[in-house]
């Protein structure tokens, strides 16, 4: 089995940059997507039900923002898009699903900047983790889980091009870095980081300007956590840099079930 998580930065955008063409070359069996951007009726026909895919979105309550999916090949045993609080309920940040034992949880971790770009979203983000942390937890006791999707956070300098200017930048901040750390400690595995140890320049979202992706000036912030009766079931792990369509690529793993 193989399942890919990628931030599409809109995905009505990314289908007119050949969505559908990624979904089926992927070679994927799960498909998590992260910052749709769209209500379901918003999407085109052949995107919002691909020929061979099941697909679940779970929007926010805001029009243009946030949004999470979940495409996969079989249909999932169960769906669920709640939390449990409103406040993260209405940004439409999580869909998670079953499939037999394993449940896979794409997520869109919120970002700590606020509007005008200060770190005032920071508090929120946290409270954010440690929800998700909880219900994750109770998760891993009933079967396998992966949780894909834009954390938000680069855990460690080999993380970032540039972590020494970057130190008060949420994404990077300490306490954000801990919380991460948290869920390491906790026994969640970083999957690619499992089996690319103490390789730089991996990176899965890159600026928009000033060539930074040309250059290879990015952030390592998309992850696929999973909890160890999942990690022992990983055969590979990856991060495709090479393909385009949103400032973020995807990152996947491969399964023995």
């Amino acid at each position: 089995m193989r399942v890919v998580s990628w931030n599409v930065n809109g995905l009505r955008a990314c289908a007119r940059k050949g969505f559908l063409h990624f979904l089926e070359d992927s070679e994927a069996d799960i498909v998590g997507l992260q910052e749709v951007r769209a209500f379901e009726h918003q999407l085109e026909p052949a995107v919002r039900a691909p020929l061979g895919w099941h697909a679940a979105v779970a929007p926010a309550e805001r029009a243009g923002y946030s949004g999470v999916a979940l495409y996969s090949r079989t249909p999932p045993d169960r769906v669920d898009t709640a939390l449990g609080e409103q406040r993260f309920d209405a940004e439409g940040r999580l869909i998670m699903a079953r499939f037999g034992r394993l449940t896979v949880a794409s997520v869109y971790f919120p970002k700590g900047s606020g509007r005008d770009r200060d770190n005032s979203r920071v508090p929120y983000k946290l409270d954010f983790y440690r929800a998700l942390f909880d219900r994750m937890q109770a998760l891993r006791r009933r079967g396998p889980v992966l949780v894909i999707g834009d954390y938000n956070t680069a855990r460690e300098p080999i993380d970032l091009a540039r972590p020494a200017a970057n130190t008060k930048t949420s994404g990077f901040l300490p306490e954000e870095r801990e919380e991460l750390t948290r869920w390491i400690d906790a026994g969640w595995v970083d999957t690619f980081r499992a089996r690319h140890r103490g390789e730089a320049g991996h990176y899965t979202w890159w600026r928009q300007w000033g060539g930074a992706r040309e250059n290879n000036v990015g952030w390592r912030i998309d992850y696929v956590l999973a909890s160890p009766a999942a990690a022992r079931r990983v055969t590979d792990a990856f991060i495709w840099p090479d393909v385009t369509g949103s400032d973020h690529c995807p990152v996947g793993v491969d399964l023995a079930l």
